[in-house]
């Protein structure tokens, strides 16, 4: 089963799941005695898991600024900080906390994962084998 981390956290302290390793390029700061993937034999296998707000297209760019404003602020409160820290979450670094930061970002997924969506060579369909979908708790 692959789940978004933050979700299974609670479960994982609880000693309810047992995590075999995580898909990241380091070990998850909030279970560091985890290995990534790397460390039991699946190396290159990094799948970040991440949010963003969308704005409809056509949206003005001074209401887009006012909205990442207002989101920018929540995250660097103290908090906040906390809060996503005991969920186990990361915030974005300074630089994909901009429009063109976290467009950059998805961009760079895009291009990462289009080719293998597209070419049909996976195995598995939602909810059997390889894929499950799950209920995000966010």
């Amino acid at each position: 089963m692959c789940a978004e981390a933050s979700a299974t956290l609670p479960l994982l302290r609880d000693g309810k799941f047992k995590a075999y390793g995580v898909m990241a390029k380091s070990r998850w700061f909030a279970a560091p005695n985890v290995p990534i993937m790397d460390e039991v034999g699946v190396p290159g296998l990094y799948i970040p898991w991440w949010q963003g707000l969308w704005a409809p297209k056509g949206t003005r760019n001074d209401v887009i600024a006012k909205l990442n404003g207002a989101v920018v602020k929540a995250l660097i409160d103290p908090t906040v900080s906390r809060l996503f820290s005991d969920l186990g979450l990361e915030t974005p670094s300074e630089e994909q906390r901009t429009p063109e930061g976290a467009r950059a970002f998805h961009k760079n997924d895009i291009e990462k994962w289009w080719p293998i969506i597209k070419s049909g060579e996976h195995q598995g369909r939602i909810g059997e084998g390889t894929f499950s979908r799950h209920a995000h708790p966010r």
